[in-house]
């Protein structure tokens, strides 16, 4: 079994005027039952437009680096030699805007932290490999470039994987829902547990807030977890559901 960690860098993000291409692709291989971690391979591609100085500032790819580089199309086919059981990235909807993997299955490994590990200052893979104590070389740096990138989130993927709590199924099937947010990010309950918000503000957020969809999908979650809880105090059948 294969599960191929991904990572792109990009000349934008999909939402900008004209949508944004790869100027970079690299790969990381988890192999051997989840307990053999690859080597980082990452190519230059030329994006076919200009390199915006905001973007040219996170990655530092310029328009000379990527001048004489191949188009990303023969790297994206590459990667689906193997071929792969799984794709994992972190925040993997980036990568999918650009990439859609056929009919492989992928897990976002940020989706699975914020689940696992919900206590992590930050759920970014930088933050979490510092936080979790994962010791890398120099295959992990310079930060920000498609190979040291999914070798991080290769090492994170394995501590998932080696934590027991769970499955690769899991880790799947959370990938292709809404992340499950620790806390509330915003108003006047800002910074506490979505647990602790109060029904009625739940509601508001679901009923008749503008709030974006990931975020009246975690408020929905806790509806039905204590909708179920309250069924079960009064002696129903119900079980608490999860958002998915």
């Amino acid at each position: 079994m294969i599960i191929r960690v991904i990572d792109f860098e990009t000349t934008g993000v999909p939402e900008d005027e004209g949508g944004a291409a790869i100027c970079e692709v690299g790969w990381c291989d988890i192999v051997q039952g989840q307990t053999t971690i690859g080597p980082p391979v990452a190519y230059l591609s030329n994006p076919g437009r200009p390199m915006p100085v905001v973007a040219q500032a996170v990655h530092h790819i310029s328009d000379a680096d990527v001048a004489l580089a191949p188009p990303p199309d023969g790297r994206l086919a590459q990667m689906m030699t193997g071929p792969p059981s799984y794709f994992a990235a972190h925040n993997a909807k980036f990568e999918q805007a650009f990439f859609g993997g056929g009919d492989v299955p992928w897990i976002c490994t940020y989706k699975v932290a914020v689940r696992l590990w919900p206590d992590a200052p930050s759920h970014s893979n930088q933050v979490l490999r510092y936080w979790l104590g994962i010791d890398l070389g120099d295959e992990a740096m310079p930060p920000h470039r498609a190979g040291p990138d999914a070798y991080i989130t290769a090492h994170l993927l394995a501590r998932m994987l080696a934590d027991g709590r769970a499955s690769i199924d899991d880790m799947v099937r959370w990938s292709s829902g809404p992340p499950l947010l620790p806390k509330i990010n915003f108003g006047k309950h800002r910074g506490a547990r979505w647990e602790d918000v109060p029904s009625d503000y739940l509601r508001w957020i679901v009923n008749k807030s503008d709030l974006d969809g990931d975020t009246k999908a975690n408020a929905r979650h806790h509806l039905k977890c204590r909708d179920g809880v309250s069924a079960q105090q009064n002696g129903g059948e119900g079980t608490p559901q999860t958002e998915e």
